[in-house]
């Protein structure tokens, strides 16, 4: 999803109570296991959700309260950016940002090991190792929020086409790619290195995504050989698929269906936004059922790794009848709902209209859609549907 780059800063009353960390089981990474992930040593189903905002955040009382409440939830995984670029330090002192792209720097680029830079995605890493968390780590954005494409583009010249393929900004994106994976490779913590949110490259033949992922994942697993590597992508399908309108025209550049046959992406993901996209929200199974017929013919894993509902009085009247088709229907391995929400001590506040915040009320869109589907998908027999 795209996010804004706002701070919601509001002084909250009341401070969410910490859980004590549960024993972390993990001797092994997750890795693939047939259509499902072997995860705390175990195949089977499971759910995540997104915080993309989780290394963004200054307190490491703030991270502490998240992460908690996430394991107490019983979810397996979370999404965090793992990506936060500006051009320049200049206006940017109380933002969290892990590197500067400027081409008047040695190499174009430098990471901010300032108190607001790196250490707080550390802070992140440590915190999901504590509470026995995995993290998916999104390296790139497609959007401009927090530095995505765009601030290679400012730095190295091109625009969000031309980045996929251009030699400068390619060469600043895998210097970070590096430095991210070796610094977090060694960590229990890490589910996936993730291409990037989204990627897009509207008007393009799939081919320029396609060979872009293709040449980027081998080039994560020659460092990182151990974990799993993923696009990112919301899962835009490629005529002759589907009935040619936007979701399967292909106009995106991207085509879930080739793409799924990379063999160093590990696993499949899509997202899902019908109100965005022009769809009503019963399509929203229709898109379940297509990607899960997808990681079937390609014997992969796929994850809905991003989905929800805007509204604030409805979403589990929309959102429940698409985790009923997951749990029920499907072999979905993961979903994970778009977003997490909390009341931190800081009072920091970075949850859009899709959040559901944490409440362990019975009846509560919390209870359902969190804590009742993640207890559906660890009780659901780890076999993949015929």
């Amino acid at each position: 999803m795209k996010t804004s780059l706002a701070l919601l800063a509001t002084v909250l009353s009341s401070v969410s109570s910490l859980v004590v960390p549960r024993q972390n089981p993990k001797t092994t990474h997750a890795y693939a296991s047939g259509r499902l992930f072997n995860i705390d040593g175990k195949t089977q189903y499971f759910a995540g959700t997104n915080t993309w905002w989780l290394g963004h955040l200054m307190s490491d009382a703030d991270v502490e309260t998240a992460v908690s409440e996430i394991a107490s939830t019983g979810l397996k995984v979370t999404r965090v950016w793992g990506f936060g670029n500006v051009n320049t330090a200049a206006g940017n002192e109380n933002s969290v940002y892990f590197q500067i792209l400027n081409e008047t720097l040695p190499g174009g680029q430098q990471i901010n090991y300032g108190t607001n830079g790196i250490a707080r995605l550390d802070s992140a890493v440590k915190t999901a190792e504590k509470y026995g968390i995995q993290l998916v780590l999104p390296m790139l954005n497609n959007w401009g929020d927090l530095g995505g494409i765009d601030t290679y583009t400012t730095a190295f010249g091109g625009n969000a086409t031309s980045f996929y393929t251009d030699a400068k900004s390619q060469q600043a994106y895998r210097n970070y790619i590096e430095f991210i994976v070796n610094r977090y490779k060694s960590s229990n913590a890490i589910f996936a290195w993730e291409l990037c949110n989204e990627p897009r490259c509207h008007g393009c033949n799939t081919d320029v995504i396609y060979n872009w992922a293709s040449e980027t994942s081998a080039y994560i697993k020659s460092l990182d050989s151990t974990h799993m590597v993923t696009l990112g992508d919301e899962g835009w399908m490629a005529p002759p698929t589907g009935d040619g309108s936007y979701a399967y025209s292909g106009a995106e550049g991207v085509d879930f269906i080739k793409n799924l046959g990379i063999s160093t992406l590990d696993y499949g993901t899509f997202h899902m936004y019908p109100d965005q996209w022009g769809y009503n929200f019963t399509w929203g199974n229709t898109w379940i059922e297509q990607h899960d017929a997808a990681g079937k013919a390609a014997g992969k894993p796929v994850v809905l790794e991003e989905y929800g509902a805007p509204y604030a009085n409805n979403k589990t009247a929309i959102t429940l009848p698409w985790q009923n088709t997951i749990v029920q229907d499907t072999s979905i391995a993961y979903d994970s709902y778009w977003q997490f929400a909390t009341v931190l001590p800081s009072g920091t506040n970075d949850a859009d209209n899709y959040a559901i915040y944490y409440n362990t009320t019975v009846g509560s869109d919390y209870q359902i859609l969190f804590i009742e589907h993640a207890k559906a998908m660890d009780a659901k027999p780890a076999v993949a549907n015929q």
